[in-house]
Formats: structure tokens, sequence, C-alpha cells
């Protein structure tokens, strides 16, 4: 199994600052069933066994893979 390693973790809003973005959006793949995010020219991951619940606070978390890839990860906190 693929272990994730959490390197940093910020707010939405945060996220948004330094990435120089004003919104990010949500999709989901509808031949996978996964969702991603999209802001700018670049994408990153929605948690899937647990589905972003707008009532709870989202973070982004930039996540390295056991094989060294990193990318940034959409969650609930």
């Amino acid at each position: 199994m693929n272990r994730l390693k959490f390197l940093s973790t910020v707010s939405v809003e945060e996220f948004k600052a330094q990435q120089g973005i004003t919104k990010h959006d949500i999709f989901r793949n509808e031949n996978t069933g996964k969702s991603f995010t999209a802001w700018g020219n670049d994408m990153g991951a929605v948690y899937a066994k647990h589905p972003i619940d707008p009532d709870k606070e989202q973070v982004v978390s930039e996540v390295e893979t056991s094989t060294g890839e990193t990318f940034f990860l959409l969650h609930n906190k």
C-alpha cells in the first residue's frame, strides 16, 4: 500500500495566497470516479475515502509518496 508522508498543511486561503490564485475548482472524472482540484495550469488530488464536507474546514497538504513523488492533496481538516 502506498503510504503518504505529509510535508506541510495550510488552509485553502493560505494555499491560494501562496499560489497567487483566487479560486480553485473541484472536478470528478466520470470514467474513474476520482476527484481532483485544479487551479491555473496545475492540478492536485482530492482525498477519496471521505468526500469533501462543506461543513468542515478544508486544507491543502503537500504530500510525498513512498516513491518520492510529491503532490498537493485537498482534504477535510
